[in-house]
Formats: C-alpha cells, sequence, structure tokens
C-alpha cells in the first residue's frame, strides 16, 4: 500500500493519513487482519515525523479501525470496512452540504443545482466506465 502526503493541500498531514488508510480499507485494499507498516517504517517512506504517523494510528484505534496484535504491530479489525465506508460517506454528504450550501448563496435555485449535479454524476459515470 502507497500513502502519498500533499503538505499544500491544507488538510493536516495526520488526517490525510487516517483518510488514505480509511479509504483504502473501504475500497478492499487493506482487508481485516492484513498488518500495516509500523510507524517508524511509514514516518520514513513519508519523510514525516513519526510522532505523526503516531497520531493517525492512535486515532483509528481510538475509532477500532486499527488494533494492536501484541508483538507484531497494527493490524485492521474485523469491523474496519463497515465503519470505513461510513466515514467516508460522511465525508463525501459534508462536501455536498458545502457545495450546496455555496450554491444556494451564489442565487442558483435547487433545480439548477440539481441540474448541474446530475450533468456532473453522469459526466463521471461516463468516465469511470472508460
Amino acid at each position: 500500500m502507497k500513502f502519498n502526503i500533499d503538505v499544500d493541500n491544507g488538510v493536516p498531514i495526520f488526517e490525510q493519513l487516517i483518510r488514505q488508510i480509511k479509504f483504502a480499507i473501504a475500497e478492499g485494499v487493506l482487508v481485516p487482519g492484513e498488518m500495516i507498516p509500523s510507524t517508524r517504517e511509514l514516518a520514513k517512506q513519508l519523510a514525516i515525523n513519526p510522532n505523526t504517523v503516531q497520531r493517525a494510528f492512535t486515532e483509528l484505534q481510538g475509532e477500532q479501525v486499527l488494533e494492536v496484535l501484541r508483538g507484531r504491530g497494527l493490524a485492521v479489525t474485523a469491523g474496519a470496512k463497515k465503519r470505513c465506508v461510513s466515514a467516508r460517506q460522511q465525508l463525501i454528504v459534508e462536501q455536498l452540504e458545502r457545495v450546496i450550501a455555496e450554491g444556494l448563496r451564489s442565487g442558483l435555485e435547487p433545480d439548477n443545482l440539481r441540474n448541474l449535479f446530475e450533468r456532473q454524476l453522469n459526466k463521471s459515470a461516463r468516465q469511470q466506465g472508460e
């Protein structure tokens, strides 16, 4: 599993790491029971502070996405996929809420927003199918 950090996108590095791990689990790239790289390995791979990686791992453990396997390291929990799919959907809902609010503030009618959304959804679906 390859993680990418963008220091210029405005999202804290630990949050980027959390999202990428959750997305990988939601997509089935990381599966329950699979070990993830150690804090040191991941920090070295991404050229970031180990404390940043540890902060992300601690939060993911608190959310029951990762668990400590004594003597082995961190692994994806059995119920992680369901939690991560839910978290991913919530993130999308939050982004949609911001876009809708901005559209309404800029004077677009709900029907206009609906049409824009449908058009973009259809365009994206066609591109995914290519």
